[in-house]
């Protein structure tokens, strides 16, 4: 049980590490570990708990919570906010002493998890690269209208108010149900991970718990939401997620005409290290990529079907019913 418990925090660590940098994905990890139907099993059905209780149905949220695999989800989570609070710190400073190589880094995770999304289409075709152009040029131009990549930022917003910290928590808390979206980069895309990570390294009570409250009502509803739009038109809304993120290269370039624009300048300074780091970093989100896709192969010539989101074990609503 210790064992167990040990190498679930190990795993929750990697998902953390993974959700704290933009352009990689915690849901990727999972599925690289293993553990990513587990996971959203524990996820929906505690999602569903709260959704209940909201409701005034004290009988269906308690078996709801029985469905959650507790003894696997409480160290995964522990390990994933272990991650936030040791490497927070650490990502924060290097922002502010190196802005240009750490753009660089996450505009090669950001390109990696392109190609590591477009491989998540079941049925590519030319709608969906058609959809993909008109969203990422949309963002592209949208993105224009924000601040650049600054000495204290990437995309950042200048003192956000709570409101925008619940709201922030919880569209970035949606990422970590899909594999090869990050929710840092959607905090990116919204100009708050500097201030999130502000709020974590300095910790802002009332920023983090407005921002924890906006991440417990988005699992309670948009959890939800997400998967009956993935399980229906999984191809389109991929599509859309894809330019979305190929669209945000403006927010992240690392030379940017002054440090309030995002008009895109020349390259200049190291930036042959930069161009490096950004080739690495591509070359290893496509390479996690690529190798969660090769064991979801596996998982469905073992019989053990798609790893699609579903509760963890029987439905406990249906068989109640059934009883």
């Amino acid at each position: 049980m210790l064992v167990h418990a040990i190498l679930h925090f190990i795993r929750g660590f990697a998902m953390g590490s993974a959700d704290i940098v933009p352009g990689v994905s915690g849901g990727t990890i999972a599925l690289v570990l293993g553990i990513y139907e587990r996971f959203i099993g524990s996820v929906r059905a505690g999602s569903k708990a709260l959704t209940l209780l909201v409701r005034g149905d004290a009988a269906g949220f308690r078996r709801w919570m029985a469905a959650v695999e507790w003894a696997f989800i409480l160290p995964l989570v522990a390990g994933i906010g272990a991650a936030f609070l040791t490497l927070a710190r650490v990502i924060r400073d290097l922002l502010h002493d190196e802005p240009e190589l750490m753009s660089a880094v996450f505009l090669g995770l950001v390109a990696g998890s392109v190609v590591v999304a477009w491989r998540l289409i079941r049925r590519p075709a030319v709608v969906h690269a058609g959809l993909v152009a008109l969203v990422g040029v949309v963002t592209f131009l949208a993105l224009g209208l924000v601040r650049g990549t600054s000495e204290e930022s990437v995309g950042q917003v200048a003192e956000p108010a709570l409101w925008a910290f619940f709201g922030a928590g919880a569209i970035a808390i949606c990422a970590m149900i899909l594999p090869g979206v990050s929710g840092s980069f959607l905090l990116v895309v919204m100009g708050m991970y500097g201030p999130a990570l502000a709020a974590l390294t300095e910790f802002e009570i009332l920023s983090l718990l407005a921002f924890g409250a906006g991440a417990v009502v988005g699992l309670a509803l948009f959890s939800q939401v997400l998967h009956l739009a993935l399980q229906r038109y999984h191809d389109l809304m991929m599509a859309v997620l894809i330019g979305l993120m190929a669209g945000s290269v403006r927010v992240l370039w690392p030379w940017p005409l002054g440090v309030e624009s995002t008009e895109i300048g020349a390259p200049q300074g190291d930036w042959i290290t930069a161009v490096g780091l950004a080739v690495v970093a591509f070359v290893i989100v496509a390479v996690v990529g690529a190798y969660a896709q090769r064991l979801e192969a596996v998982e469905e010539a073992e019989g053990a079907g798609p790893l699609e989101p579903g509760p963890a074990g029987p439905d406990p609503v249906a068989g109640s019913a059934a009883e």
